[in-house]
């Protein structure tokens, strides 16, 4: 009798995610290589993070967010508006390319969309910047010092009234709608309408269902293309997102100022709402990676990386719900994947506190020789191939660094080759040198 869901071992749940992932449901492959090829890629991933034996040998994982494109001549403005230009490129990487793992150009983003909703807290490519720039973050206090309380009493409410009115230019008028939890029975029901009946709102209900249909268009090309990436023998990298929570506290809400302050100024009120958010981004990791059939959850470090905060700081604010998430994550099987831009030389430490296999680490500025030596009986590493070394160095440069990495950080398996950072730009001589390089030198016994 099978078991339950609820009665599985976090382990079996994580094995029942693999079997998932690798049964490709709806998957028409081109050939029965393409098949061969997309199953060999989970079964070296999974070797690999599990860490119970080493796999045939060392995975390559790109992570790339414009550099797809610009490898191909087309630009960010038109990766955000153009999607079948921006397919077309992604398409053309895995077949002139071939790593094992591909990078959703879902990532990008649609610019459209953003023009709809008017976006306040970034710049994108021909809004706000050259057609020729990535996008970029504009710092500010979506959240106020006062608005902790909000936050932490409803954070869907605080969402929907507050910062969507704040962020977005075309939902401002949000904020004038009263807390759907007030409407509970018959006779609040007519009253509770009437912001609804607002010129204003009903503009800011339309821009949603603006953004929905572009959203649509939007989606049907992304998923085009990753049916047909799998189809063509190459494994998705990422299958749910999620974040540490410190981070979406300084990135998302009270920006890089107003959160260094909080640490001093209010560091009760940041306990508290990191500690409100954390089931929350549990939940929609684990949702995201069952919708997928892809038990990889990304998530993207950032305020926790060496100088950002102090090392009480960071055992204070920032690692124990971090740690709350990546464990609550593992045990509903996911594997959370998580990408630490920066150094994590001051951080390894805390790394050790998790269990085997649990999740895997893709490092930017790290000391791969003493992350190895620290984690290499209990996780998996990755990464740090430096963006510099790509855009500026050789294709000899590049297989140097790569043999050291597979020497070191490689030795007995337990290692991802990657990028330390999502790239937006490229050079073919030298991508292609860490990904031919790699499967031709990183092979285990």
């Amino acid at each position: 009798m099978e078991k339950k869901w609820e009665e599985m071992t976090p382990e079996e749940k994580r094995e029942a995610r693999f079997e998932t992932w690798l049964s490709a449901e709806g998957v028409a492959f081109q050939s029965a290589e393409a098949e061969a090829s997309y199953k060999a890629n989970i079964r070296r991933l999974k070797d690999a993070v599990l860490m119970e034996k080493a796999p045939d040998r060392v995975p390559v994982l790109i992570m790339g967010t414009l550099m797809q494109a610009h490898l191909y001549g087309v630009t960010p403005e038109e990766c955000m508006y153009d999607y079948g230009k921006l397919d077309s490129a992604h398409k053309r990487f895995l077949q002139d390319y071939r790593p094992d793992f591909f990078s959703t150009p879902a990532f990008v983003g649609s610019g459209k969309i953003l023009d709809i909703l008017d976006m306040q807290q970034y710049r994108w490519p021909g809004h706000g910047i050259p057609g020729t720039s990535g996008y970029q973050c504009v710092e500010g206090e979506y959240m106020t010092a006062e608005d902790y309380p909000a936050l932490i009493n409803d954070p869907s409410d605080f969402w929907l009234r507050t910062w969507l009115p704040r962020v977005f230019g075309a939902l401002e008028p949000l904020k004038n709608l009263g807390a759907l939890t007030d409407l509970w029975e018959i006779v609040g029901v007519s009253g509770h309408m009437i912001p609804y009946g607002i010129p204003d709102v009903q503009n800011a209900l339309k821009a949603l269902m603006a953004a929905g249909d572009e959203a649509m268009a939007w989606i049907q090309q992304i998923g085009a293309f990753e049916m047909e990436a799998k189809a063509m023998g190459f494994t998705s990298s990422v299958g749910g997102a999620s974040k540490a929570r410190f981070d979406i506290l300084a990135d998302t809400l009270r920006g890089t100022r107003g959160a260094m302050m909080d640490m001093y100024r209010q560091p009760d009120r940041i306990l508290e709402a990191v500690e409100r958010l954390t089931p929350l981004y549990i939940r929609q990791g684990v949702g995201m990676a069952s919708f997928a059939g892809n038990p990889l959850v990304f998530m993207p470090l950032h305020k926790g990386a060496d100088g950002f905060m102090s090392d009480q700081q960071f055992k204070t604010f920032y690692w124990p719900t971090l740690k709350a998430v990546i464990l609550g994550l593992a045990e509903e099987g996911c594997v959370p994947f998580l990408f630490c831009e920066g150094g994590y030389n001051s951080r390894l430490e805390y790394l050790q506190e998790l269990p085997k296999g649990s999740c895997f680490w893709v490092f930017d500025r790290t000391d791969m020789t003493r992350a190895k030596e620290m984690l290499g009986d209990t996780l998996c590493i990755g990464g740090n191939v430096p963006s510099g070394l790509i855009l500026t160095g050789t294709a000899d440069d590049v297989k140097d660094y790569c043999r050291d990495l597979i020497d070191t950080a490689g030795k007995g398996g337990g290692y991802l080759m990657s990028f330390g950072t999502a790239m937006d730009e490229g050079k073919p001589e030298t991508v292609h040198a860490m990904i031919d390089f790699t499967k031709e030198y990183g092979v285990y016994a």
